[in-house]
């Protein structure tokens, strides 16, 4: 959703190395009989695809920590893909890392503790009681009301001096605002750019491409891949624990109700699939179709994207695509005897 707190998110991705090149970032290799394989389990799906879902512009695939499949109308995996709010769930990965490293010393932490300057443009005593964890939660009670999670989030103090609806933590609301705002928190608690901080910490470890972050975020779809398999091992990736994982595991369960414009449980900036398995189904979501969907019991990832429109998040085909041909795929990919 194009809003102006895209334009820090786009910091956090920074430069990084090539992913073509062989090192710890990329995903597992591929053999040959498995590549077989594969295909069987993916066939006619570019088909299905390309004839019927026209919204869809690319999809990856990732199963046991190897990609299984891609597809890209364009035909070009290096294109840098809008993926609106998909942006939230990077900006959550960032502060557990952060966290872990005691940069935060908690996520009860107010936020007029780690930004002072904050505290005289609210009068309401309620928003001194501001935690960390209600800007990742989306319950920090401002008055706001933004059921299709369009509406522009503005500068991070305008939005904090906003009026507050109800206390912190009491109520989920979406709010793009605290997405700028929260940025302004790690950029605080870190002591250095945002950019830098993330570059450093994120995109390099992971080896992702340098995004475009004009008119919003913009990164690969394998990209987008790469941040689900980080939160589906947990927070670990080539042998190193990025994240905590106990902050990954609070970030993907319920941590309240949720509400619109998804309407499931929310934890961290990632939204949670009510299941009954052991680790619950979670994605990141951005508007029109743009998807990270991580399925843990199959230790599966699928990344999404679509065109930006109206039209689009209208018909939901990506969703579609997700719940429907790629999780059938991967299911019958899982049964083969090589995987």
């Amino acid at each position: 959703m194009p809003c102006p707190w895209m334009l820090w998110i786009g910091l956090l991705m920074g430069v990084s190395a090539a992913v073509h090149a062989q090192s710890p970032a990329e995903f597992r290799a591929t053999s040959p009989a498995e590549q077989a394989l594969d295909a069987a389990a993916f066939s006619g799906v570019d088909e299905s695809i390309r004839d019927h879902l026209a919204d869809v512009n690319s999809a990856v695939v990732v199963l046991g920590g190897r990609v299984v499949y891609e597809y890209y109308r364009d035909g070009n995996p290096a294109t840098l893909r809008d993926v609106q709010s998909v942006a939230k769930s990077a900006l959550s990965a960032l502060t557990g890392i952060a966290l872990g490293q005691g940069r935060i010393v908690s996520l009860d932490q107010p936020v007029v503790a780690l930004v002072p300057e904050w505290a005289s443009l609210n009068g309401d005593p309620r928003a001194a009681s501001i935690a960390v964890r209600h800007l990742l939660t989306m319950t920090a009670g401002f008055d706001v009301n933004d059921p299709t999670g369009t509406a522009a989030a503005g500068t991070p103090a305008t939005a904090w001096a906003r009026p507050l609806r109800a206390a912190p933590g009491q109520a989920f609301a979406y709010d793009n605002a605290l997405i700028p705002m929260l940025a302004a928190v790690l950029e605080k608690a870190t002591g250095m750019p945002l950019a830098d901080y993330a570059r450093q910490q994120l995109v390099t470890p992971l080896g992702l491409e340098e995004p475009s972050y004009q008119r919003g975020l913009k990164m690969r779809t394998v990209d987008m891949a790469k941040l689900g398999q980080l939160f589906l091992q947990k927070g670990a990736w080539a042998r190193q624990q990025l994240i905590p994982e106990s902050y990954v595991m609070a970030a993907t369960q319920r941590q309240n109700a949720g509400g619109p414009p998804v309407s499931m449980p929310y934890g961290y900036m990632w939204w949670v699939v009510p299941s009954n398995t052991p680790r619950n189904t979670f994605m990141a979501s951005g508007y029109a179709g743009q998807f990270i969907w991580v399925h843990p019991p199959l230790d599966l990832v699928i990344a999404v994207t679509s065109t930006v429109s109206q039209e689009s998040q209208r018909r939901g085909q990506a969703l579609q695509l997700i719940r429907g041909r790629l999780y059938a795929a991967a299911q019958k990919r899982t049964s083969s005897p090589v995987r």
